[in-house]
């Protein structure tokens, strides 16, 4: 008795758990699904090489100049590319104040409309990251010089974090517009009538 009323009272998102991305983010989805694999892997890789940097450091008194810029890099790569993942799996955070209390014909409209909004806002940061990348690899008379930490080691991974994360927002848009138009053709229902 006490499981059943427990079922009935879960999220969309408890019932979903690991089932992969949504059917609404159509192909995008699914992509970008399996493309998070190599990040979590680069989070694996990140836990390898900070342990590697202790042994190095205190066991042999030999540590890198290259392993913490490099976990910091592979760790902050993995939570940008986890706000697409999660957008494609229809697990971020949402208030559910108003969305939880309504029937599903309602939810399906406000999807089309949270999806909308979420694709202009998308956007809008896509254009400010520009912004910011514009400034990490051109210098002022133009010519390419990708900005560096600054350290000993001096990579530039300021300026490919940027790049990356111009290129998770714009791609985050476009599937918020796929999940706009596949929740917009969902509300029509099969017949094209508005449910």
């Amino acid at each position: 008795m006490e499981g059943d009323m427990a079922a009935e009272h879960q999220t969309e998102t408890e019932m979903r758990a690991d089932r992969g991305p949504i059917p609404e983010a159509g192909l995008l989805g699914k992509f970008v699904d399996r493309l998070g694999l190599i990040f979590a892997a680069g989070i694996v890789l990140a836990m390898l090489i900070l342990i590697q940097e202790v042994v190095l450091r205190y066991v042999f008194n030999a540590p890198t100049i290259w392993a913490h810029e490099t976990t910091v890099f592979l760790c902050a790569v993995a939570f940008v590319f986890g706000g697409l993942y999660c957008t494609a799996r229809d697990s971020h955070i949402r208030v559910v104040l108003i969305y939880d209390s309504v029937g599903p014909a309602v939810r399906r409209r406000l999807n089309v409309v949270i999806s909308i909004v979420c694709a202009i806002a998308s956007a809008f940061f896509a254009w400010a990251t520009w912004l910011l990348v514009e400034r990490s690899i051109f210098r002022p008379d133009g010519t390419v010089h990708f900005e560096t930490s600054g350290s000993a080691w001096d990579p530039a991974y300021p300026a490919y974090l940027k790049l990356f994360l111009l290129a998770v927002l714009s791609v985050m848009a476009v599937q918020f517009i796929v999940l706009a138009v596949n929740y917009g053709r969902a509300a029509r229902g099969p017949s094209g009538d508005t449910n």
